[in-house]
């Protein structure tokens, strides 16, 4: 799923094409995606982009006191073209023609979660926010406050949208890597220093990556947007060599999700517990790296 620093990339690529430019039609191709319409789309034809940002991990487009609000959820991709000669295929859900070039999102799989909201107003704006608060804009008291309210997994809180915003599971794996914490450890058990160290890690990691993904695109439209990317320390690394110390990286799967980690590098070596592999393994699930290489010689 896009997170903080793609989405960030993704609003100053479209700022610079379709700020101040007028939709001349919209095709929309998969009525699935629109999830609500208070107006109908039709009556932004003609309306200029008066303003875009970042909600959590949706990109909103403003149009005086209308707006789209796309949530491009885990396949979700807004592609650009500038030339409006050849219209995009079937692939495309929705079609937004500019008067300078074309707008368009795809999502690849079979499962189609990506969203679309057409609201009018601040209010109808506000309700699509999640909650979390911007990492930038925290200090460290402020941010720990937001840490240690609740006692849950670094994990669960650094990806929960009602308390910070834009982290989602490939950027909170590189956090926690960052930081040395272990993804399961509570909140509220963190020392002082910890938490200091989480900060700063967190801060550290988001500004790096829109960096990289800035630089990456220049002046072109980010087109290789993904969570798994060869620079990553663990996210997507699983079976690879942690950057660090070259031990395994390891990795605890739930539902359709996993947390990627390093046993040296985050908990002293202990193997986590994955809930299905550990409950068929029984006593036979290594609990140290040792005891898993020894397993596997």
């Amino acid at each position: 799923m896009p997170e903080l620093p793609d989405i960030t990339v993704y609003i100053e690529a479209l700022e610079s094409r379709i700020q101040q430019h007028s939709i001349v039609d919209i095709k929309l191709q998969s009525p699935f995606l629109l999830r609500t319409a208070e107006i109908p789309l039709t009556d932004l034809i003609d309306r200029k982009v008066t303003r875009l940002q970042r909600i959590g991990k949706r990109i909103a487009i403003g149009f005086d006191d209308y707006w789209l609000i796309f949530h491009l959820m885990i396949a979700g991709r807004l592609h650009w073209k500038d030339s409006v000669k050849k219209m995009p295929g079937k692939s495309a859900l929705i079609i937004l023609k500019f008067d300078n070039g074309i707008l368009y999102l795809t999502e690849a799989g079979k499962k189609k979660r990506a969203s679309l909201h057409v609201v009018r107003g601040e209010e109808a704006v506000a309700e699509q926010d999640p909650g979390g608060k911007e990492i930038a804009e925290l200090d460290l008291e402020a941010f720990s406050n937001l840490l240690t309210h609740t006692n849950h997994t670094l994990k669960r809180v650094l990806t929960d949208p009602r308390i910070y915003s834009g982290i989602g599971n490939a950027y909170s794996d590189e956090i926690l890597h960052r930081a040395g914490l272990s993804p399961i450890k509570q909140s509220q058990k963190l020392s002082s220093d910890e938490i200091e160290t989480l900060y700063s890690a967190t801060k550290d990691v988001l500004v790096e990556w829109t960096d990289r993904l800035r630089n990456e695109s220049g002046d072109n439209f980010p087109e290789k947007v993904t969570a798994f990317r060869s620079e990553m320390m663990v996210h997507g690394r699983f079976g690879k060599n942690c950057p660090v110390c070259q031990t395994i990286v390891q990795r605890i799967r739930y539902a359709s999700n996993e947390t990627n980690y390093c046993p040296r590098c985050q908990t002293d070596g202990k193997l986590l517990a994955d809930r299905s592999l550990s409950r068929l393994l029984k006593k036979d699930w290594p609990k140290t790296i040792e005891e898993l290489e020894r397993k596997k010689s």
